[in-house]
């Protein structure tokens, strides 16, 4: 299907594709597919190259030309012809891709389902526990847990931990908007503006080092 929903804030943009389409459909989207093939023959798993390619094709129409995607050591993408920096995440049925043309970027999305509520104590802080009470359980929770997976993407520390190095602030959750969070990690204490939407399928958050 077409793009299924843009964000745009200032210079920067977010998009999100809901992936219905078969393999082959996907394949036939790109003028140039032989830029991906090889990177693509890697893949066994149909959900896997599904989601893989789907990640290519937004790309594509975020930018209005095909892009080759390349990963630092640290296993973070970036694009080969520098134009702009990138970040990419996906989630059962749909993929999301943020682009900022001077700065660092991150974006997650995850499934709406009750399985978050069996991890929280891997991610909550007893200082995070007062929004969980301000609104659906649920999303709040994939909000704290997306969240925190945006801001590892923008920190590109792996030794990172959910709990000790990474803090949401107090908001009350609500269909769409942002709030505040802050990193232990760096010791620099570095602040975040965390935007983000929810959808009956999911929740997305997505952020930028400005």
């Amino acid at each position: 299907m077409p793009l299924y929903h843009q964000y745009k804030l200032r210079d920067w943009i977010v998009g999100v594709w809901k992936v219905d389409e078969t393999l082959e459909q996907l394949c036939s989207m790109f003028h140039h597919f032989s830029i991906y093939e090889n990177d693509f023959k890697r893949f066994s798993a149909e959900k896997r190259k599904k989601e893989w390619l789907a990640v290519r094709v937004l790309l594509k129409e975020l930018c209005g030309e095909e892009k080759k995607i390349s990963y630092y050591p640290s296993g973070k993408p970036y694009l080969e012809d520098g134009s702009a920096y990138v970040s990419f995440s996906h989630t059962n049925g749909y993929v999301a891709v943020a682009l900022h043309p001077s700065s660092e970027v991150g974006v997650d999305i995850e499934q709406y389902g009750t399985r978050v509520q069996r991890l929280a104590s891997r991610f909550i802080r007893e200082d995070e526990k007062e929004s969980l009470a301000a609104g659906d359980e649920i999303y709040a929770l994939l909000l704290h847990w997306s969240a925190k997976e945006t801001m590892y993407k923008l920190m590109d520390n792996v030794a990172v931990d959910f709990i000790d190095h990474l803090r949401i602030f107090p908001f009350i959750p609500q269909k769409s908007g942002s709030f505040d969070a802050c990193e232990y990690r760096s010791g620099k204490e570095c602040q975040f503006r965390i935007y983000y939407d929810t959808h009956p399928d999911y929740v997305l958050t997505f952020a930028c080092l400005e």
